[in-house]
């Protein structure tokens, strides 16, 4: 199986253009507006415009108000939503678009391998369950977090499981052992691809992905 990648906290033109020649599957986009990585949604719609076919536009939430999330889709028309906060599920598939949900690893309630898999069994309806580090500031921080409960998470009886994708202090590398023993669907990055929040990195982004298919080999 390949593992996709997702480069989120997209913020220029060719930091979007460098990610899809490198073979990104999707690109992320950041509307908490506590985020160095923040963009408008009609900034958003700019950089999309012109991307190719079967690369995914992600926007990315964290507690948003309702009104908020209906004028980004509007405006912006994304492939997917990603929730990161502590939004429900009711809340998470009230937009009628596939949505992935956030995991913080270690964050009350989701401290043991059995809590976290309890959060994410309430999110069946999810596309993919995304694990991130547990930070104030809700994903980018570039903080990891302990594997062995994931790895213990999903040796469990799972019932139905949505894809994983796997986040949190990730780059190329940091992320051979992780992705090798956990087998994610998914890594996300952006904090680990970057010169500075919401400045990509080419070589960095590059070597980002040649390191996900060392590991896939």
């Amino acid at each position: 199986m390949r593992t996709r990648i997702k480069i989120c906290g997209i913020t220029r033109h060719e930091d979007l253009t460098c990610a899809v020649d490198a073979g990104a599957d999707a690109v992320g986009f950041v509307f908490h507006s506590s985020s160095k990585r923040f963009v408008t949604a009609e900034r958003a719609a700019e950089l999309v415009r012109n991307l190719p076919a079967f690369v995914s536009s992600v926007a990315l939430f964290v507690n948003p108000e309702p009104q908020f999330v209906h004028s980004v889709i509007q405006i912006m028309r994304p492939t997917l939503l990603q929730f990161h906060g502590e939004e429900t599920p009711e809340f998470c598939a009230s937009f009628e678009i596939p949505y992935i949900k956030a995991f913080r690893v270690g964050a009350p309630g989701m401290d043991s391998a059995r809590s976290l898999k309890q959060s994410c069994q309430q999110f069946a309806s999810a596309r993919g369950w995304l694990f991130d580090s547990y930070t104030p500031a809700y994903g980018g921080s570039g903080h990891t977090f302990d594997h062995a409960m994931l790895s213990e998470l999903l040796a469990l009886e799972s019932g139905q499981r949505a894809p994983i994708i796997l986040s949190g202090g990730l780059n190329a590398q940091t992320l051979l052992t992780p992705v090798r023993q956990l087998r994610p669907w998914a890594v996300d990055v952006s904090s680990g691809v970057e010169e500075s929040p919401g400045m990509k990195s080419p070589p960095l982004i590059a070597a980002f992905v040649s390191a996900v298919k060392k590991a896939d080999e």
